[in-house]
């Protein structure tokens, strides 16, 4: 169980705080609502740029990393289709470092010119070296994109196309930064141990100074129900042709997600799963066999994707996996199997919760999902899947006809 107290600045930013003595160090995380879903269509990539611009300095602070691991601290951060998150990591006795780092560049970043570029071209590298010179790297441009007609989810947090990112220009970026990083956009979380109100009057020092500025968040559009199957099929230098099957579930609250979460560890959770015993293990078809699902705060996907050895051919192995979903619709899944996997996710989740900095970004993840009460109530919510649910998750939302199929076949 995770005690922490939530509440809110006069100017919009969301608190979190929890004490915990377990452990020297102080984690600090900053969440805004900012991720590739807040991008335009023909501007994307700009989430993931701005997590980089993010560590330009400020007039007062040059170089963020420099005075951070100088107090003996360490920080990175991600983004994704939802939110961007920051996070450091420092012994308690600098914790106002921390979070005066934090607070002043949520103020006062530094957007110029020539660390604009630098890091432009820091994003098209990778854009590069990431999804079109490397094997696959360009598969989830294609599925997110076949998979997705509306909702900006169809197109990964780097961007649609380097373009994007080369032709971006600096008002551009500072127009993001005056859109998304605003105290009311964020979500500042932290876990430390020190007393309650200690770390309130630290938090109040820091941030309630920050100007308030409304903050107006793009209406996204709602996917429609997916009633026949899609299908595409691109041709690359790959060392396995593979195959990608996407189908759409719910979002991050809802319990048929986690119900989701369970269906794809029955199918690839270990050595024990129907996939590895099944299909890897007694037959030689598949190089690699997985299921996963993407995790986002609004209606996902929960993916499965296969390398096949060379002398068999994908329609082949298609087949194969579709046996094993159907079989699962149609006979469930027995108790005791289901009770595996459930108390797997059980431990995983109470390990998660021993490092102090999963909890914090935790607590501000679920604050971002409208209930950070899940940090808690979640392994409840596990525990009452029954075979029934499965079952009936397989049948409503596994359908052939609600399937987005990717082939990559090698180059001849």
């Amino acid at each position: 169980m995770v005690d922490f107290h939530p509440y809110q600045l006069d100017n919009g930013l969301k608190v979190l705080l929890s004490s915990n003595y377990s452990s020297p160090f102080a984690y600090i995380t900053v969440l805004y609502h900012a991720g590739s879903k807040q991008e335009q269509p023909d501007k994307t990539g700009y989430a993931h740029l701005f997590e980089h611009l993010m560590f330009s300095g400020t007039p007062q602070v040059p170089d963020f990393d420099q005075m951070l691991q100088a107090a003996g601290g360490e920080n990175n951060a991600f983004t994704n289709a939802d939110y961007t998150h920051y996070y450091d990591v420092l012994p308690i006795e600098n914790i106002d470092i921390g979070l005066f780092l934090e607070a002043d560049r949520m103020e006062h970043l530094l957007l110029q010119q020539h660390l604009f570029r630098k890091e432009q071209k820091v994003v098209v590298e990778e854009f590069y070296e990431t999804c079109l010179n490397m094997p696959y790297g360009d598969v989830w441009h294609h599925l997110y994109d076949l998979a997705f007609q509306k909702h900006p989810y169809r197109w990964p947090t780097i961007g649609k196309s380097p373009e994007h990112i080369e032709q971006a220009r600096l008002a551009d970026v500072q127009q993001f930064y005056h859109d998304f990083y605003r105290p009311g956009n964020a979500i500042l979380s932290i876990v430390a141990p020190e007393p309650i109100g200690q770390l309130k009057k630290r938090v109040n020092q820091y941030f309630s100074d920050i100007p308030s500025h409304e903050v107006s968040l793009p209406v996204l559009p709602v996917e429609a129900k997916q009633h026949a199957v899609r299908k595409k099929e691109v041709t690359a230098s790959v060392p396995h042709e593979a195959l990608y099957m996407a189908f759409h579930i719910p979002g991050r609250t809802h319990q048929d997600y986690r119900t989701a979460d369970i269906v794809t560890d029955i199918f690839s959770g270990g050595r024990s799963s129907r996939f590895y015993q099944k299909l890897y293990k007694d037959l030689d078809v598949f190089a690699q066999i997985d299921a996963y699902i993407t995790g986002s705060i609004e209606p996902g996907l929960l993916i499965i994707e296969a390398k096949i050895h060379e002398e068999y051919n994908l329609d082949h192995a298609y087949q194969l996996i579709r046996k094993e979903i159907d079989l699962l619709a149609q006979e469930g899944v027995p108790q005791n199997e289901l009770d595996k996997f459930l108390e797997i996710a059980h431990s995983n989740m109470l390990f998660s919760e021993v490092q102090g900095l999963n909890t914090a970004m935790n607590l501000a993840f679920f604050q971002l999902c409208g209930d950070p009460d899940l940090i808690n109530s979640e392994i409840d919510a596990y525990k009452n899947i029954r075979p029934d649910d499965v079952k009936r998750f397989v049948t409503d939302y596994l359908s052939e006809n609600q399937c987005s199929i990717l082939y990559v076949t090698k180059t001849p």
